[in-house]
């Protein structure tokens, strides 16, 4: 991996862009180890008081692409379902598609992440909002379709799923259309169950 160049002036978000960038380039060309922040400073061509000014810590920073890979979820997710039919079907298809294609698109590069986060505080606070936050999100879209409210059970049986076959896909043991067909079957089944 080359040096960026030169250093820039940037804003501090657009700052925060760029080093996030960098930091998923590390991890693609030299694996999660590799990713401390001296290293990351030095890729992307700013002092260390930079980095741990936007990060405080390696966990910070691992938190930092974990969120940052959340939110390009449910942007997706959001862009998708703006276009989608309200029926159950099609918005089954959006989350289910939503979902795998995100999970892929970030290869192994998410798990190794959570590896390097697992047992931190911060792992289990960021993992417990995502998890409240796709719930939710879930509830309310398939509301219109329920006889009775969606059990929590089921919405969490319906995460789970979703971990499950999207982590099948990235290992190759499922294909991505079948891990899709999946999901959709499943949160379809989920829905059907509350009438």
């Amino acid at each position: 991996m080359t040096v960026t160049g030169t250093r820039q002036r940037l804003t501090r978000e657009a700052r925060f862009t760029q080093l996030v960038a960098v930091a998923w380039q590390i991890i693609r060309d030299e694996g999660t180890e590799a990713l401390t922040l001296s290293h990351l400073a030095e890729l992307a061509g700013v002092t260390k008081p930079v980095v741990y000014d936007h990060f405080t810590s390696r966990s910070g920073l691992l938190a930092a692409l974990y969120r940052e890979y959340d939110q390009r979820q449910n942007q997706k997710m959001d862009d998708a379902l703006r276009t989608a039919k309200a029926e159950l079907a099609p918005r089954a298809t959006v989350i289910a598609t939503a979902y795998i294609e995100c999970v892929l698109l970030q290869g192994r590069e998410m798990p190794s992440v959570l590896a390097a986060l697992a047992g931190t505080p911060e792992l289990e606070k960021i993992r417990r909002e995502y998890a409240a936050d796709f719930i939710e999100k879930c509830r309310a879209l398939f509301a219109p379709f329920c006889a009775q409210p969606l059990r929590d059970a089921a919405l969490w049986a319906m995460l789970g799923a979703a971990e499950g076959v999207s982590w099948a896909a990235v290992q190759g043991a499922i294909t991505e259309a079948q891990a899709k067909d999946e999901l959709e079957a499943v949160i379809i089944a989920m829905v059907q169950a509350s009438v």
